[in-house]
């Protein structure tokens, strides 16, 4: 049974002039303990499938099931993880872990133990009493990614959720999400610009096209790259020929946009 399919999925954003058509017959399928990533040019209607998703906005046409159900109809927990890390500034780090139980009033002793369980995992365990503001900007992401967990989603979404970091500190995250989404087997999709981050992370690529929004070609990352941490993937012998193929794709695809406007 596939965990997540999208089938001939359509968006228009409506105005008083007309609509706009964002996405155009997406279809993918997803698989449990799958990591894909979606990557395009600006405008391609990346995020939009995730806020449709996310159940945050509702398709024009076509079909979600997540295990096999309609996702309207689905209880199941996702997990949304932007570029931001929305922490509360005044609340310490584990009251706004907490938020999310707190507010379905599910808090109990276990989840507590848990979300210490978590920061310690991400290396934060010193941090439960702090306030944001006495954090850098990877160590929010850090907490923003354990508060996105503390709910145990059965699928998680990541808008650019390294994009505002240092080099260095977004090497290390790609590693940690990576490693944690294979130890809790979590199904997850990340929306990227960055094509070394993609192939770094994931199992398999979903190329755009824009003006609307279309898949425009699938990759399948080699299992050689799969089986790597994200830092190493990109010192590894099969990389550079992978990022090459993706890159000549996603530069036709964006030359033959950019001739379309003008």
């Amino acid at each position: 049974m596939t965990f997540l399919t999208l089938e001939n999925v359509s968006h228009h954003y409506f105005s008083e002039n007309g609509y706009t058509k964002a996405l155009e017959n997406i279809s993918m399928s997803i698989e449990e303990g799958e990591f894909v990533s979606i990557i395009g040019p600006s405008g391609c209607g990346k995020s939009t499938i995730l806020s449709i998703i996310a159940r945050l906005l509702q398709q024009t046409e076509g079909e979600i099931k997540l295990k096999d159900e309609p996702l309207r109809d689905s209880s199941l927990n996702i997990g949304y993880m932007l570029q931001q890390d929305y922490l509360f500034p005044w609340k310490t780090v584990m009251d706004n872990i907490l938020l999310g139980p707190k507010i379905n009033e599910t808090i109990t002793d276990e989840t507590k133990l848990r979300a210490r369980k978590f920061l310690d995992e991400v290396r934060l365990m010193h941090t439960e009493n702090n306030y944001p503001s006495e954090l850098s900007g990877g160590m929010r992401q850090r907490i923003a990614l354990v508060r996105t967990l503390i709910t145990n989603p059965e699928i998680l979404l990541f808008d650019e959720p390294f994009s505002a970091l240092d080099y260095v500190t977004k090497l290390k995250l790609e590693n940690l999400v990576a490693q944690l989404m294979k130890t809790y087997n979590k199904t997850a999709i990340l929306v990227t610009h960055d094509l070394g981050e993609a192939i770094s992370m994931s199992d398999r690529i979903y190329l755009m096209e824009s003006s609307p929004g279309k898949i425009a070609k699938t990759f399948e990352v080699p299992e050689e790259l799969r089986k790597e941490a994200p830092f190493f993937v990109r010192r590894h012998p099969k990389y550079q020929a992978v990022f090459d193929e993706i890159w000549k794709h996603l530069s036709d695809d964006m030359s033959a946009e950019n001739e379309r406007k003008d």
